[in-house]
């Protein structure tokens, strides 16, 4: 059978949780740093911290919200670190890509420990370990109640785990992305230097452009707004802002889209 239908290895249809009315994204897209896995260090799989990431997840899960994942790798391995010293551009890359595989099995484990049934699915071909990413058993898969991490990059070298979220996004037909941060949203100034920074409610992308905001990489950016894709940056380390924002309350975080500027 056609491999873009054939979905008999998962040979059991998995309970998904009914959507909360609450709910104003019926399916998302989380964008998480490899960093957001370390240790205190900032190296490193620190299983806490996996744990933790999980049980945030899952909060997410029980409101009905199918979730697609998409991970760094900057707590393993910083291309760029490489390519400082000589190493090809593209060799970097792909360690990258490999090291993102291994951030996605250690958040599939913590989550299959909570009974998020959870699939890895990987730009690289590593059919012993992850299931090659395709869109389409992607979507049946978050049809079916299981959280798709999405592994290996774009499969290319030169793009970001930022791109290859905003390009998972579109192709799973994401209702947002989400980026999780350590600040709030998106401020006039840095708020740890500047006691006045306030948080924008809402942007355009046009203004995070003129204002230069840090968001995403500028490709990722582009695509999102090219597509009209929202995104939603909030800190995903607080106890509750991201099943706030989940719930469309606009204390938390900073959604970029085409409507316009809330302060």
């Amino acid at each position: 059978m056609n491999d873009l239908l054939d979905h008999s290895e998962d040979e059991q249809d998995t309970e998904a949780p009914q959507r909360h009315p609450d709910v104003v994204y019926g399916r998302i897209l989380l964008k998480l740093s490899g960093e957001a896995l370390s240790n205190p260090q900032g190296f490193g799989i620190d299983p806490n911290q996996a744990d933790m990431i999980a049980q945030k997840v899952k909060a997410v899960y029980d409101l009905g919200v199918q979730i697609g994942i998409v991970i760094g790798a900057g707590n393993l391995w910083r291309g760029q670190d490489g390519v400082k010293r000589g190493m090809e551009q593209s060799t970097a890359d792909h360690m990258g890509m490999i090291a993102t595989v291994m951030n996605g099995l250690a958040l599939q484990d913590a989550l299959e420990r909570l009974g998020v049934v959870t699939r890895v699915q990987t730009a690289i071909s590593m059919n012993a370990v992850a299931e090659p990413y395709i869109r389409l058993r992607a979507i049946r898969h978050l049809e079916k109640g299981r959280v798709v991490i999405i592994a290996g990059g774009t499969g290319n070298p030169y793009f970001t785990t930022d791109t290859a979220a905003a390009l998972r996004a579109m192709e799973i037909d994401a209702e947002v992305v989400i980026k999780a941060t350590k600040v709030n949203g998106v401020y006039t100034a840095d708020p740890k230097k500047d006691p006045n920074a306030t948080r924008f409610t809402q942007l355009t992308y046009d203004q995070v452009l003129i204002s230069r905001f840090e968001v995403m990489d500028m490709t990722a950016f582009a695509l999102c707004r090219e597509n009209n894709l929202p995104i939603l940056v909030l800190d995903f380390w607080s106890q509750d802002d991201l099943i706030k924002a989940i719930k469309g309350d606009n204390s938390v975080g900073t959604l970029i889209n085409s409507e316009g500027t809330l302060l």
